[in-house]
């Protein structure tokens, strides 16, 4: 595409035309094959999400979260589950696993700017029972289909702290590009955080969407449940 160039002799931006913003993320739930996401509900999701949490004694699952651990702390679990439920930015979901109706994780929309079209998903805390399972790459997939195909965003951000390699490793599968890094961006829990951008933008959607599509068809999983074609191959 050639470059624009003003009456100034100036470079500028691609025209957008007949822009005029998205909606916000609504509470439908997003319903999947192996999973739905909802709407974070205390009273509805907080005993399992605890008990699901609880699977990792180790704690290991809050290192790169600005909150917890919650080992064996029930109180202080429900209490920040019930701030992040009122919350409209981080807007909070539980992921609720479709065979056993457990909520076994969550993970939100955030940095919502609907005026321009951009979006995250973060926040994203997956219990031992939905790690490395059909259920969190759909969940993953439900929230980035509402996005792009229910909205109209027209870029999806994924963050993390750039130490966190398997949170980079699980945005290039789900076929995020690397944005860069920006250093010293943060301090949590009293430490410094170099924060690494990801992100996903409209015009990649239909082919990333054939990828997921085809990675959750019955046919790619065998008769033990697992893959025959990995995502990674699928997005590439």
């Amino acid at each position: 595409m050639a470059q624009r160039i003003n009456e100034h002799g100036q470079p500028i931006g691609v025209e957008v035309p007949n822009w005029t913003g998205c909606d916000r993320p609504g509470d439908a739930p997003m319903e999947g094959r192996f999973c739905r996401v909802e709407r974070l509900n205390p009273e509805r999701h907080g005993a399992d999400l605890f008990d699901a949490f609880n699977h990792d004694q180790t704690g290991q699952l809050w290192t790169y979260m600005p909150v917890g651990p919650f080992v064996d702390d029930r109180a202080g679990f429900d209490a920040w589950l019930a701030e992040a439920a009122l919350s409209p930015d981080p807007l909070f979901h539980a992921i609720i696993d479709a065979q056993t109706g457990q909520a076994v994780g969550v993970a939100s929309y955030l940095r919502i700017a609907p005026q321009a079209g951009t979006i995250e998903v973060g926040f994203i805390a997956f219990s031992p029972l939905l790690q490395r399972t059909p259920l969190a790459t759909e969940a993953m997939f439900l929230m980035m289909k509402r996005v792009f195909a229910e909205l109209g965003y027209r870029r999806y951000e994924w963050k993390c702290d750039a130490l966190n390699a398997p949170s980079k490793r699980a945005a290039e599968r789900l076929g995020f590009t690397y944005d860069g890094a920006f250093e010293q961006a943060l301090v949590y829990k009293g430490r410094n955080r170099d924060t690494a951008w990801f992100s996903i933008l409209d015009r990649d959607w239909p082919r990333i969407e054939a990828g997921f599509d085809t990675w959750l068809a019955p046919e790619n999983f065998d008769e033990q449940g697992q893959q025959r074609q990995s995502l990674a191959a699928l997005m590439s």
